[in-house]
């Protein structure tokens, strides 16, 4: 086995993996303290990809104001979303909110058509650090650049912050609370509103993130990136344990592991890269028969 060609598309899983695990983020937190399915989180990360675009190529800003920007916008987007559409569907069927959700996209994604048009965009050559210039890393034939530095680096800060959100504070904890017992949570004082507006904005805020990482490693946008790439995260998701971060985490670096070795050495099997999705939802299949729940999920208990 050559090690270096190994070892170089391990960086590349890595990347790929991030960029799916902070979109599926998203995914995880509002199913976790909801138990409502964002359908509309894959063209919110698109909207993202294209508010960087407007960033960095209308307002002439640099990476990480046009990240701030994008991730606040997105947010607030997020958090009307929820108010005008999932509220008051919150005692409906869950058909009515799949549809709803599913409607949403759907509204994103032509908006964005009608106000930009068809043809791909992508970020100015000078937007990040570019991989021509000296901080990037090299062991022997292995390259690692800096937009994928840039990319794993970010997405696993990310992750932290919000693990450390989730977990030690009083927003987490009210967060927690909600997704074990929405009823009873209210009655203490906590605002239940609050509390979903918060869940949105920081996993649409995520969302967005993976967008402009997304546009910076693979610079070609167009308004209906978000629908594969929105599903992928999904699945990754639930393979994880939808409603666990970290299992959103875990499962979005499977699948970016999987596609990627699937392609690197699929053709030693006589299998063409053709076929990475399968064979990766394949997988993803069966680790799900095996374990229903996900990897870090845990079966939850309804009363009737």
């Amino acid at each position: 086995m050559d090690l270096s060609f190994f070892f170089q598309q391990l960086i590349n899983a890595l990347q790929l993996g991030s960029l799916y695990a902070l979109i599926a983020l998203g995914y995880s937190m509002v199913y976790g303290v909801l138990l409502l399915i964002n359908f509309a989180h894959g063209d919110i990360f698109m909207v993202g990809a294209f508010l960087g675009v407007t960033g960095s190529m209308v307002l002439d800003l640099p990476f990480v104001p046009t990240l701030i920007l994008a991730m606040i916008l997105a947010g607030l987007l997020g958090v009307t979303i929820e108010r005008v559409a999932y509220k008051p569907l919150r005692q409906a069927s869950r058909l009515s909110v799949v549809i709803t959700a599913l409607g949403v996209g759907l509204l994103l994604e032509n908006g964005m058509l009608a106000l930009t048009g068809a043809n791909p965009r992508r970020y100015p050559d000078d937007f990040v650090v570019t991989d021509s210039t000296p901080f990037g890393l090299s062991f022997g034939s292995v390259s690692v650049t800096n937009v994928k530095i840039l990319v794993i680096a970010l997405a696993l800060v990310l992750f932290l912050g919000l693990y450390t959100i989730v977990q030690r504070t009083k927003w987490g904890m009210a967060m927690r609370a909600i997704s074990y017992d929405k009823f009873a949570v209210p009655l203490m004082g906590v605002s239940q509103n609050q509390i979903i507006s918060l869940t949105f904005l920081l996993g649409t805020g995520l969302a967005a993130a993976g967008g402009i990482l997304w546009g910076v490693a693979f610079p070609v946008l167009n308004p209906y990136m978000g629908m594969r790439i929105g599903w992928k995260a999904f699945i990754a998701a639930v393979v994880g344990g939808i409603g666990d971060i970290r299992g959103a985490m875990v499962g979005g670096l499977l699948l970016g592991f999987i596609e990627i070795f699937v392609v690197a050495y699929g053709k030693d099997f006589g299998v063409s890269s053709t076929w990475r999705d399968p064979i990766a939802f394949g997988l993803l299949l069966i680790i799900l028969v095996v374990r229903p729940t996900g990897l870090f999920g845990v079966a939850r208990r309804q009363k009737v």
